[in-house]
């Protein structure tokens, strides 16, 4: 069964007070145990083997801190729209597992559309930028078409 149909089944099996912990985690990550068991009205002792829970069904995934791109030297952020050349499982599988390594990606999103998948990329200048283009995706046999648009500006949606 393919992964994401065991979530679904996994997830529909999540009550009111595990989504209510969810949406409030998802607002703020760093929520104390017993603010986040009074927001939900559970006890916190509750609260915490539902949120262990949680993580251990993959509801949860991790915890991060969101940081500004600019004060680790990346300011720029684009998209990089990629099609591949081929779309056998093993090919796609094999582009997936080398860019989530490739410098500078923050995220890999498989699509469907015209492009198979989009990169998003932080680096520190549009120099480098390009360099990442030209040296890891425009070389890659896998990759048949790339396009590059620039982010002027992100915000966070509250979902």
């Amino acid at each position: 069964m393919p992964l994401a149909t065991k979530n679904v089944r996994r997830f529909a099996e999540l009550d009111d007070t595990d989504r209510a912990i969810l949406s409030e985690l998802t607002a703020d990550g760093r929520l104390p145990n017993n603010a986040l068991a009074e927001r939900v009205g559970v006890a916190p002792s509750t609260c915490l083997t539902r949120t262990r829970a949680l993580r251990e069904c993959g509801a949860i995934r991790g915890f991060h801190a969101e940081v500004d791109p600019a004060a680790v030297g990346l300011p720029l952020q684009a998209l990089v729209s990629v099609r591949l050349t081929a779309h056998e499982r093993a090919a796609v599988d094999a582009f997936r597992a080398r860019s989530v390594r490739l410098p500078g990606v923050v995220a890999v999103f498989h699509v469907a559309g015209a492009e198979d998948y989009v990169l998003h990329v932080r680096a520190a200048s549009a120099d480098a930028l390009r360099d990442f283009v030209l040296d890891h995706l425009a070389v890659d046999p896998a990759v048949l078409h790339t396009q590059t648009s620039l982010i002027f500006e992100q915000a966070r949606g509250m979902g």
